[in-house]
């Protein structure tokens, strides 16, 4: 089901039908985010007769071979300076357009930090502890990019103001639960609907690691982008995956219950509350599916362990269901990294506390101590995929089987 999933989010299969007319003067390609690399291959595979340009960015790993357009990588989930170089050769490549000119942007989740050019005023070195500071915070993904939009000198539209009066199209494979157009690698071709936010309880939040002329700008009334011709077209989303893994389950004999492809929240709490959903009895195989991007609030006085909010979704669940019979479940991110991990996310069992017990593993602790990555890796249960050059967020799926049923 994991696997349907993610393949149902590959560009290469689902971005050719949504190309607008070819253009009658340039066409340049730009993009960002875990799939820009990948998305960026498909329109050179679909218009192998037009003249293209530009360039496009994604986080180290998720590069791929281009002809005709620039292929960069970047920091992820922390900008770095190629994140800024990126920027800057992309403001570049858009600057001199005519209307007759085409620019086609490609955007998806991972985009934010891949993307990075300070606004006036404050630097590199203000946005990674910007971005550090979000990661930990436990906010949000809308809260989080209308922050980076306040402090960006291309995100939330203007990128797509750079390039007037040429036409621009944006192509978006979305990791935002709602699917929000706006929120997608925090909007670069996009109205900034968010421009006049108030914001001062997200600096409370934040506390005093904020420099201080972040703290000034995020605080100050944001600009709005300004008008803008808006034509966006969403090519793959969290719901089509989740169909495509309930198809794959119906052909197996296993009814699909999709609960919802934007689910948010903490992730221990959605695990706890997932364990009980699991208790509940079933007549037949049942499988619960769900997508979303859930968070995780760093606590406690010592360095967070390995994971992210997969795995730390997946031993909450297995820690609420105690052992429970005829319950397994998995929990991956579809880009293929879950959090700061290596790792796509776990598998779990019936029989996972039982093995880890054996082993010395204590999955309170491993909860606590935000290293759900370091129990299941210890089990030898995380999934490794690699970059999966695609980003339709989270993936989870608890497979239920009635006592005396295969």
């Amino acid at each position: 089901m994991f696997d349907a999933a993610v393949a149902s989010a590959n560009p290469a299969q689902v971005l050719a039908r949504h190309l607008p007319p070819r253009p009658q003067g340039r066409c340049v390609v730009v993009g960002a985010g875990k799939a820009a690399g990948s998305m960026a291959a498909a329109v050179e595979a679909a218009w192998p007769d037009v003249s293209l340009s530009g360039v496009v960015v994604a986080p180290v790993g998720y590069g791929v071979r281009l002809q005709r357009i620039r292929m960069l990588e970047a920091g992820h989930p922390i900008p770095d300076a190629n994140s800024e170089a990126a920027a800057r050769e992309m403001l570049a490549a858009v600057g001199g357009l005519g209307p007759d000119d085409l620019v086609l942007a490609l955007i998806s989740g991972g985009g934010s930090s891949t993307l990075t050019l300070p606004a006036p005023g404050l630097t590199l070195a203000d946005k990674q502890a910007v971005n550090r500071l979000l990661l930990a915070s436990g906010l949000d993904i809308r809260t989080m990019n209308t922050v980076r939009k306040r402090l960006s000198a291309i995100k939330g539209g203007k990128l797509a103001l750079a390039a007037a009066p040429a036409k621009v199209v944006t192509l978006g494979v979305s990791d935002i639960p709602g699917d929000d157009p706006t929120a997608i690698a925090s909007g670069p071709t996009m109205p900034d609907h968010g421009a006049e936010v108030d914001l001062s309880d997200v600096v409370e939040r934040l506390g005093a690691g904020l420099p201080p002329n972040v703290v000034r700008r995020l605080l100050a009334p944001g600009t709005p982008a300004g008008p803008m011709a808006v034509d966006f077209r969403l090519i793959t989303t969290p719901a089509l995956a989740l169909a495509a893994a309930a198809h794959i389950a119906e052909q197996h004999g296993v009814r699909p219950v999709i609960l919802g492809d934007n689910l948010e929240g903490e992730s221990r709490d959605l695990g706890a509350q997932m364990a009980d959903v699991a208790r509940r009895a079933v007549d037949r195989p049942t499988v619960l599916l769900s997508g979303g991007e859930t968070s995780v609030t760093l606590s406690g006085a010592g360095a967070p362990g390995q994971g992210g909010r997969n795995t730390e979704f997946l031993l909450a669940l297995v820690s609420g269901l105690g052992g429970l019979a005829g319950v397994w479940a998995l929990a991956c991110d579809t880009d293929g990294a879950d959090g700061a991990s290596e790792a796509a996310g776990a598998v779990a069992g019936p029989d996972t506390l039982r093995r880890a017990a054996a082993i010395g593993l204590e999955a309170a602790g491993h909860l606590d101590d935000h290293d759900s990555g370091g129990f299941f890796g210890a089990l030898g249960d995380l999934v490794q995929t690699g970059p999966t050059l695609t980003n339709v967020n989270d993936f989870r799926a608890i497979l239920i089987t009635p006592p005396g049923r295969p």
